[in-house]
């Protein structure tokens, strides 16, 4: 697959981790995305792709695009062959100042980013993204987009500044301290987090935990999951794999059997890091 990313300008830097331009034949038909505090919204330019997330049973189409928020629990994610898209890496804060609702509302529910833009507004971008031919092109019009619906929301600097904390100890810090340190109440900052992130301090603080703990393991070596655990800060081996379970989707050992599948089979891959094969 293709694919080509780009850092932005202030003010959209500090929203926005990257943009990006994804297509070709992807690695499997259905990935796994495991629960990470990163928002997505991404701009379909081929056939029609489904995702199942949350407590659903059956996938739902999206044909122009969806819009992701903090997701609680792994979802799965059906390429077109071959696919084709233009997407955003939201920051944990990022997505709200682009969206005319709570965050909490599309939390496990992914949204059509024409229930997010309205309908002329992504057919035009649609079209005009599918119409030049260099991805640097596709790119800067979807940069512009974001500019032109980028709004100022109550909160976000404390939710910004709070998420940042969070993020830099690997979800280990105390919520309780952040709180002091705002001198805002518990209350209100959840809150808060709930229409800016759409989860919890709390439950943002697991993803993170979760998200660094997995993040730096090594699939190619022996694992102690045990002491992996305790070293991660969680309770017990059983509460690690619940936790595992509901943020990928999969126990700890068949975790590392398909992240040693993907690397077997498709080393080097673009996706490679996070997804996980469905199949």
């Amino acid at each position: 697959m293709e694919y080509v990313s780009r850092t932005l300008r202030p003010p959209l830097d500090g929203l926005v981790h990257d943009i990006y331009y994804l297509a070709g034949e992807p690695p499997y038909r259905r990935l796994t995305l495991p629960a990470a505090p990163a928002p997505l919204l991404i701009v379909n330019l081929g056939a029609p792709f489904h995702i199942r997330a949350g407590n659903a049973v059956e996938a739902a189409e999206y044909a122009d695009g969806c819009v992701v928020s903090t997701p609680t629990r792994a979802w799965d994610f059906s390429y077109p062959i071959p696919s084709r898209s233009v997407g955003v890496h939201f920051k944990p804060w990022g997505l709200a100042p682009f969206l005319p609702m709570a965050a909490d509302e599309l939390r496990d529910r992914p949204a059509t980013i024409e229930q997010v833009w309205g309908r002329p507004t992504i057919a035009e971008l649609r079209n005009q993204v599918a119409a030049v031919a260099e991805p640097d092109q596709m790119l800067t019009l979807l940069e512009e987009a974001l500019t032109r619906h980028l709004r100022e929301i109550p909160g976000l600097d404390l939710v910004r500044h709070v998420s940042a904390a969070i993020a830099a100890s690997g979800g280990t810090v105390p919520i309780g301290d952040l709180i002091a340190a705002r001198g805002v109440s518990s209350t209100h900052l959840a809150r808060r987090f709930k229409q800016v992130i759409g989860v919890t301090p709390k439950r943002l603080a697991r993803a993170h935990r979760f998200s660094t703990t997995v993040l730096a393991l090594d699939p190619a070596d022996p694992i102690d999951w045990a002491d992996l655990a305790a070293r991660a800060g969680y309770f017990d081996q059983a509460h690690f794999a619940h936790e595992f379970r509901e943020f990928t989707g999969f126990t700890p050992t068949r975790y590392v059997e398909v992240r040693r599948r993907f690397l077997r089979e498709h080393p080097g891959h673009v996706l490679d890091g996070w997804p996980l094969p469905a199949d």
